[in-house]
């Protein structure tokens, strides 16, 4: 199971392999998702490869702990859920980073975007603007967003927190702070929030948030209010007129009013950068900024 596996792993187009004991092994190659049909495994050894591959990145997963993130070597990230949390049986998805990242030209010609959206992105790095890279998974945030944090210059210092490491930055300063799993009786886990004050004291002139998924983005947010300008974020969400509700979302549970939360998030992030994948492929599909207007928290779409 593993070399068949491993195969899949090793082909340079493939991003994503997504497993499950009731639906077999599904792969996406950047045009949606294609089956192999020679993937036929039983409940029993979906379950075994899901602890092993958890095992493999130094953390577990058993009935006590039986979704978990792990990070493996070569950067490939594993999501699992044992049954019968996934009342369809053992699940695992595997996400495999470009062993090759891709240039501006390349984004350019593929049309993930434009020349005008790139010089926009290249301008919003240089005059230290914060970007939210948000969009549904799989639609290319965490790539994009680490190679535009590349162009930063040499000369400054990049914190990045993530729950799990999967962003790919191309710099020479560059410190990665990841969350850590409790252990089997319990203690020893770190949480994203409790790693902000960390990443406060380490001198960061761009501070990075892999992800925001939950109260994390209330101390994030606060922080990016404190002189930490030029950094970045990602946050799923379907639309760029869903981004509002999303982060309001978020911030009640950090225990925020959506008017804290708007407060916080017009004088943190400056750029709203929104991606989606079809059947074009992957793509900017529209840009936004944060304004003053009805309601807590309104966004704006931006014209280039």
């Amino acid at each position: 199971m593993l070399a068949h596996l491993d195969a899949h792993l090793r082909n340079p187009r493939i991003t994503d392999v997504l497993i499950s004991s009731n639906a077999g092994l599904w792969v996406d190659s950047g045009a949606g998702l294609e089956q192999d049909h020679s993937w036929s495994y039983t409940e029993a050894e979906i379950r075994s490869l899901a602890v092993d591959l958890i095992g493999r990145g130094g953390r577990h997963i058993d009935q006590a702990h039986p979704y978990v993130d792990v990070r493996l070597p070569g950067d490939i990230r594993v999501h699992a859920v044992l049954a019968p949390v996934a009342s369809s049986g053992t699940t695992i998805a595997l996400r495999i980073p470009r062993t090759s990242q891709l240039s501006w030209e390349e984004r350019v010609s593929s049309g993930f975007m434009t020349e005008v959206h790139q010089e926009f992105l290249l301008e919003c790095v240089e005059r230290k603007r914060t970007v939210l890279m948000t969009g549904a998974a799989g639609s290319g945030k965490t790539a994009l967003l680490g190679h535009l944090l590349s162009s930063v210059p040499a000369t400054e210092r990049i914190v990045v927190l993530e729950d799990v490491a999967e962003l790919q930055i191309s710099h020479p300063h560059v410190i990665a702070l990841e969350s850590q799993q409790a252990n089997i009786e319990g203690a020893g886990g770190v949480s994203i929030e409790q790693l902000v004050p960390q990443a406060l004291r380490m001198r960061a002139d761009r501070l990075v948030l892999g992800e925001c998924r939950g109260a994390e983005v209330g101390a994030v947010l606060s922080a990016l209010n404190t002189g930490h300008a030029g950094g970045g974020l990602t946050l799923h969400a379907n639309s760029l007129s869903d981004v509002p509700a999303r982060l309001i979302t978020l911030g009640f549970q950090a225990g925020m009013s959506p008017e804290l939360v708007g407060a916080l998030v017009r004088g943190g992030l400056d750029v709203v950068v929104h991606l989606e994948r079809g059947e074009h492929g992957r793509r900017i599909a529209a840009l936004g900024e944060f304004i003053q207007g009805e309601g807590p928290l309104a966004l704006r779409e931006l014209t280039l």
